[in-house]
């Protein structure tokens, strides 16, 4: 089944999906009990184990019923490392091979576009849902994902610290029904265009989560994923804010992450305009291309790969999600140079670059919890006319809290430029005084990687 005609099923099967909300809101407490939430990551019993599973579809009883999944191994998979668990869950009326395969759009779309960005760092499972759906009566949906896990890591070595969990419109209540029920096994949701439709079991926990969803969504309104989000906002004990959303007509997305929230539990917001999809792309109108080329695949891979190898302690202590408050100068690892206002102007516009590190007031960078980078105090590193491309300039510009001046430290030495989701990066791997900073896709290479000076 293409993409295409799977996402149309999916809209002409809207009513069965808003039908399900009012049955699900009914089931409580009646989940299983979730598995113990580890609190560093925790080898399972399938590390170095020849395994017995293999890549392809599995069967496996669950709840006295028979059920299927398909997974996905890495290529060069070594029984002695711990692996990211991803689950990804098909929309009403798609199947986990619409999933797993990514339809029309082949392998750069398999699990949403994760598994290509992934480099075979992660095991991947697509669960097919009954009558494909997730009604999740009785909780019998979140059993099979249990039973799952258990079935895999006796086998496989994964990373317990690193489950997640993504999913498209049913798919997305389904991963939502997870945060909410078993916020102590999966480390980080991701709900695209979802809605209350499979259950919210407990849900008084904290999991970190990202939102996407369509302003012009005609099948699940985006204020049902509004509302989602903002159940895990209060949750994680983030600042509520109404975060800013792209103009009906501009065809392009906005990428928010609250701040406020407990260390390790961010939630970010990301509005698109465009409708029911998981795969927006900015500049055009449909809502059926490629889903190789949308910005969705990269946004949601970093929000997942943020994480390091250990899942935080819950503690009633509200702290900062963003950079904690820290001055210092940031020096490129290729280049050796520190990052550095050009010609030491705090005019609006002057341009970040790199130069011999001095210790000077336009080399002193204090990261806040709001996500800043700020330089004399009041001035921002800003993406130049919040662009997105490759190339866009890096500039310091008056403090404003748009997302354009949110960058997010990570603990690789890369920087990341939230609301393009992108790496600051020295241009042409340029090691030379004066060599102009930009935003670039993430490549890891030594010319996005910074310390601390």
């Amino acid at each position: 089944m293409s993409r295409k005609r799977s996402l149309l099923t999916a809209i002409a099967t809207a009513a069965l999906l808003v039908l399900a909300t009012s049955a699900q809101m009914a089931l409580g407490d009646s989940a299983a009990t979730s598995p113990t939430r580890q609190s560093a990551l925790a080898p399972t019993a399938g590390c170095g184990k020849a395994p017995t599973l293999r890549s392809g579809t599995q069967s496996i009883t669950s709840n006295g019923r028979n059920r299927s999944f398909i997974l996905r191994i890495p290529d060069n998979y070594n029984n002695a490392t711990p692996y990211r668990l991803v689950f990804g869950f098909h929309w009403n009326g798609g199947t986990a091979n619409d999933v797993d395969s990514g339809g029309t759009s082949g392998y750069p779309w398999s699990y949403y576009g994760l598994r290509a960005l992934s480099n075979n760092t992660a095991i991947f499972v697509a669960p097919q849902g009954t009558n494909n759906g997730w009604a999740n009566p009785g909780g019998e949906d979140t059993t099979f994902v249990d039973d799952m896990i258990r079935r895999i890591e006796s086998d496989l070595c994964v990373d317990t610290s690193q489950r997640f969990a993504l999913g498209f419109s049913y798919g997305g209540g389904m991963s939502y029904a997870l945060a909410c029920a078993r916020a102590t096994v999966f480390r980080a949701v991701a709900v695209y265009a979802g809605g209350q439709l499979s259950g919210c079991s407990g849900g008084t926990e904290p999991i970190a989560y990202i939102g996407l969803h369509g302003l012009r969504d005609p099948v699940l309104n985006i204020s049902t994923g509004r509302s989602l989000r903002d159940r895990f906002v209060k949750n994680n004990g983030c600042t509520a804010q109404n975060p800013p959303e792209p103009a009906q007509g501009s065809l392009t997305h906005i990428v928010t992450y609250y701040s406020g929230c407990r260390a390790g539990y961010p939630v970010a917001w990301a509005a698109y305009d465009a409708g029911h999809t998981p795969g927006p792309v900015d500049g055009k109108s449909g809502d059926f291309e490629p889903g190789e080329n949308s910005w969705t695949r990269p946004v949601v891979w970093s929000f997942f790969t943020q994480f390091g190898g250990s899942t935080p302690t819950p503690t009633p202590t509200v702290t900062p999600t963003g950079n904690p408050p820290a001055t210092s100068a940031l020096r490129g690892t290729g280049s050796g140079r520190c990052l550095d206002v050009n010609g030491a102007s705090q005019a609006n516009g002057a341009q970040a670059q790199i130069w011999d590190c001095n210790g000077q007031a336009n080399q002193r960078w204090t990261s806040t919890s709001a996500g800043e980078l700020r330089v004399y105090g009041n001035k921002c590193l800003d993406v130049s006319g919040a662009g997105t491309a490759d190339g866009t300039a890096v500039l310091i510009w008056d403090c404003n809290g748009q997302n354009n001046q949110k960058w997010r430290l990570n603990t690789d030495g890369s920087i990341t430029a939230l609301g393009a989701d992108k790496c600051l990066d020295v241009s042409g791997l340029g090691t030379a005084n004066g060599t102009k900073v930009h935003i670039w896709t993430c490549t890891g290479a030594s010319n996005q990687k910074w310390t601390r000076a």
